[in-house]
């Protein structure tokens, strides 16, 4: 009988999306430098390579932390919300409360299942202590009020109701 290598003994190839892999090296500079605000590019992807969770430094993880993961940045190819610009060459996590462009859609973390195990608990983190953070849910009341009052113009035309408003403006 023929013996063949357990399969388990066999290395397992990280199979991570560039964004995640951006994402969690922003996500542990955050945690590891919780007094700091923001992070330049070159941090984020120092950070990448230190942690080198897919055996090599991709050549997309620079393109990621530059425009490709930043939602107050046009798209290029990719509408990633994941990072937010602070200044020029400076980067943090996105938080639901900033600016994003109008045709940024994607997503804002990974998804659990395309993470590896060991980082899984930075989802956790950033969802309980992160994003909902005081200073960023200073908005949440405007928020909150939005359709309210929406009685008062149930089966009116806005604009015929504007150009009523208007008659007389000369």
């Amino acid at each position: 009988m023929r013996s063949t290598p357990a399969h388990r003994d066999v290395p397992r190839k990280i199979i991570l999306k560039v964004a995640d892999e951006v994402w969690i090296a922003a996500a542990l500079l955050h945690r590891e430098h919780a007094d700091r605000q923001d992070f330049t590019v070159r941090e984020i992807i120092a950070r990448a390579r230190s942690e080198n969770i897919t055996g090599t430094l991709r050549p997309g993880v620079s393109v990621h932390a530059h425009p490709h993961c930043v939602a107050n940045r046009p798209p290029n190819s990719a509408q990633y919300r994941m990072l937010h610009a602070t200044g020029e060459g400076a980067r943090r996590l996105f938080r639901q409360s900033d600016d994003a462009g109008p045709k940024r859609k994607g997503k804002i973390t990974p998804e659990t299942a395309d993470l590896p195990p060991q980082y899984r608990h930075l989802l956790d983190w950033y969802r309980n202590e992160y994003a909902g953070s005081a200073t960023d849910t200073w908005l949440s009341g405007v928020f909150e009020m939005a359709g309210s009052g929406e009685e008062i113009f149930s089966g009116i035309d806005p604009d015929a109701y504007v150009r009523q408003l208007r008659e007389g403006w000369d």
